[in-house]
Formats: C-alpha cells, structure tokens, sequence
C-alpha cells in the first residue's frame, strides 16, 4: 500500500515556530522600550515626541511608553570644567589664567536646562560666562595685584558666576586658580624690579648700620669723656699741697734745684733736712 505523505501538515509546525519566536522579540523589545533605569546623581527628563516634560525622574527603574517616550539622562553631581583664557589687567598687561571651576546642575532645572539648551550646556552657558567673569574681575587688578590676591579673585569669580548662571539652574561651588602666566617681557621687567628693591634694601641695611655704628662708638665716646672728667674731678678734690710736695720727692734726682710751678716756688732743700 502507498505511503501518503501530507505535505500541508509538514509545513505548518515551522511556521508556527517563527511566528512564536517573531512574537517574543517584539515582546522584549517593547518591554525593554518600557523600562528606564535613572543612575544615582541623575535625573531623567522626559521627551514625548519633542514635548519635555517639567516633570523629571528620579533615581531608580521608571516606565515609560515604548518608542514614544525617550529619557534624557541629566548628570546632577559636581562637574570639574578646567578653562584657560587670556584677560587684560588694569595695568594693561597680559594674563593668561587657568581656572578649575567645580558646578552643578540642579536637578529642579533639568529639564528647562534641556528645553532652552540642550545637553551641551557646558558650552553654551558655563564656558562663555567663565570668560567673560574672568575678564571683568583681571581688570580691577594689576598683573602683579593679580597673583597677591588670588583668593579675593577666586572669590569674585564664584560670586559673580553664580549672579549669571542660577537662573539657569547652574551652580558653581569652586573655583581654583591653577596658574596665573604672564608675558616673557612682563616677567623680566619683575625681575628687574625686584633685584633693584634688593640691592636698595642692601644699601639702606649697610647706611642704618653705619648709623648705628657712628652713634654707638659716639655714644662710647662720650661716656668716656664723661668718665675722665668725672675722675679728673675727683683727682683734682684729692690733690693737696703735701701730696703734691710728697710726689714731686718721689721723682728727685738728689739735686737741690730751684722749681717752680708758675705760682709757688718750691725748696727741696728742706726735704732734704727732713729726710
């Protein structure tokens, strides 16, 4: 008896597999379309067919509607931006300063950040108005004022930043000055100046030493002379006419001269009888 085959039946079990299969795909991928995981320090804005939403996700596992609804994921922690620009000081010279500036994006503003922006508002908005901060506070300063006053001019930059960027929801906590850089001529011109303070400096040192020196050895001297005199004096009170006498006996020769001292003659011959 002849086998018959049923041909139909043969040919239905492979497709029923690949439509099986066909189903789970678009399951998982819309499943997968239904699911957004917001990482810590982030938020999600919501974007429904170019439509954002003020409404922004939080951290963790939210759902949203499959190929209608993408989530734009905001970074919220603070950001490091490094910027180096050249300023003018109020002395005209020129400065070339690198800032390290630590901001943040508020998490409130996110999504107006991302509807008036974009997600490249570094540098659309914060860059720009690093500079132009910048070259407004280096013009208070001379160039040499700059590097004595550092941190007054770190401090006016976070002010004044801030005053430009927290209506846009930005926030700036720090900023460092890396390196204030000036020109080979402006550098030299230091130079110069500071070795003609030190040989000025050495030459009022060797004069106020000088100074010193004289009123020192003055001082020296007239206390000398004030000793002598005050010993003269006393050695004058002392002195008598037999002292006198009794000195002049002890430098005799023998001789009996005659010897006068002006006012008073005096007779050796007498001593010579006493002795």
């Amino acid at each position: 008896m002849p086998v018959i085959i049923n041909e139909k039946k043969s040919f239905d079990i492979p497709k029923k597999a690949i439509a099986l299969v066909v189903t789970l795909v678009v399951v998982i991928l819309v499943l997968l379309n239904s699911i957004t995981i917001v990482d810590a320090g982030h938020t999600g804005v919501i974007n429904t067919l170019g439509h954002v939403s003020e409404n922004v996700l939080q951290e963790g596992i939210h759902m949203k509607i499959p190929f209608i609804q993408t989530i734009v994921k905001m970074d919220n922690r603070i950001v490091k931006l490094e910027v180096e620009t050249e300023a003018f000081s109020k002395d005209l010279q020129t400065v070339t300063t690198k800032l390290a500036i630590n901001y943040r994006v508020s998490k409130d503003k996110s999504y107006a950040i991302y509807k008036n922006v974009g997600s490249d508002y570094e540098t659309i908005l914060v860059s720009p108005a690093v500079n132009e901060v910048l070259k407004a506070i280096t013009a208070k300063y001379t160039a040499e004022e700059s590097v004595a006053n550092r941190s007054l001019i770190s401090l006016g930059l976070i002010e004044e930043l801030n005053n430009k960027l927290n209506k846009n929801g930005i926030y700036v906590e720090d900023v460092n000055i890396i390196n204030f850089d000036f020109s080979e001529a402006y550098i030299a011109a230091i130079e110069e100046k500071q070795v003609a303070e030190q040989r000025l400096l050495k030459a009022r040192t060797e004069k106020e030493e000088a100074i010193v020196k004289a009123e020192a050895e003055a001082e020296t001297l007239r206390i000398q002379s004030e000793a002598q005199a005050k010993a003269n004096n006393i050695l004058s009170k002392s002195l008598s006419e037999n002292l006198i006498k009794y000195e002049m006996m002890k430098k005799w020769n023998g001789e009996l001269p005659m010897v006068t001292d002006g006012s008073t003659i005096i007779d050796f011959s007498e001593f010579a009888k006493k002795k």
